[in-house]
């Protein structure tokens, strides 16, 4: 029988207030709290907290507080990932994101859903993994949805919802997100 874990991670309903979720919850608010707490010039601490966060990418990514997450343990980062003030991850189910990407202020990535059927959302989440590129730039404030890819080198402006697939080399923005106009050196 697959656990609780296991079936938030493959995208299948599962139990939120399952005692191993809640146990790496709580590890995961706990390091954010002790991150958030830091000062600008204690870097070693916030380094070593970021690696202990992260499943990977906290080596090199720059990140400024405070910040927040479910888990941690479900963000994959690629090289020198920037992330600016007040950004939040609920990574119930896997966050990719590639090298050299920058997150803007108070962006935030969701994996985390929930059933339309209101009895079931009263026990049961599920969650949808999120895809972003290398080089991908995303505006403050901006907002990922569950389950949306967003391609390499593309620029999503400020505000945006991003509520489905952004492609390549792309400027995206709005509420619903689309495509401005393709991006050219």
């Amino acid at each position: 029988m697959r656990t609780e874990r296991e079936r938030m991670l493959a995208g299948e309903l599962y139990d939120p207030l399952d005692a191993e979720l809640v146990r790496d919850r709580e590890r995961a608010r706990n390091l954010c709290q002790d991150l958030n707490a830091t000062r600008e010039a204690e870097q070693e601490e916030r380094r070593r907290i970021l690696r202990e966060l992260f499943a990977a990418g906290g080596e090199d990514v720059w990140l400024q507080p405070p910040f927040f997450c479910d888990y941690g343990s479900n963000i994959l980062l690629g090289k020198k990932c920037f992330f600016n003030f007040n950004c939040v991850v609920l990574d119930v189910c896997q966050v990719r994101v590639g090298d050299y990407t920058l997150f803007g202020p108070a962006v935030q990535v969701y994996t985390a859903t929930h059933p339309l059927n209101a009895e079931l959302r009263r026990q049961q989440e599920f969650g949808k993994p999120v895809d972003i590129g290398s080089d991908v730039w995303v505006g403050g404030g901006a907002v990922i949805c569950p389950g949306v890819k967003v391609g390499s080198r593309s620029v999503i402006g400020a505000g945006s919802v991003v509520s489905r697939d952004i492609p390549e080399g792309v400027f995206a923005a709005g509420n619903p997100c689309r495509v401005i106009r393709e991006l050219t050196e």
